[in-house]
């Protein structure tokens, strides 16, 4: 603490962890791009994959569930795939910034970035 300056010294420490936890963060961030996550449907018939922050950048279909009459189906569980993988996503990007942000005692349920 900078002494003959009152609570700047204070100030001053917390500006310079608030410097430091946004660079952890822009890092957290900038990983979420490389994590992939996968999500799946009807017993690993459809599979998707996504980065952590919920791009989809593949999807996997099962050669055996391509029938005409079953068109529905298929889209069912494309799309519940999908969901699946960015449910994963969010899970696993909320993991990634909690790193970041522990041992700081937010309140609970808190997110960052806000």
């Amino acid at each position: 603490m900078l002494k003959g300056l009152g609570g700047l010294g204070d100030m001053a420490k917390i500006m310079k962890q608030a410097q430091e936890m946004q660079s952890k963060m822009a890092e957290a961030q900038e990983r979420l791009n490389s994590i992939t996550v996968e999500g799946e449907a009807g017993a690993g018939l459809v599979k998707a994959t996504a980065t952590a922050k919920g791009e989809l950048v593949g999807l996997d279909i099962d050669a055996s569930i391509f029938n005409g009459d079953d068109k529905e189906v298929v889209e069912d569980l494309i799309l519940a795939a999908v969901k699946d993988a960015q449910a994963r996503a969010s899970e696993t990007a909320n993991d990634e910034m909690g790193k970041v942000t522990e041992g700081l005692n937010l309140p609970a349920g808190m997110k960052l970035p806000f």
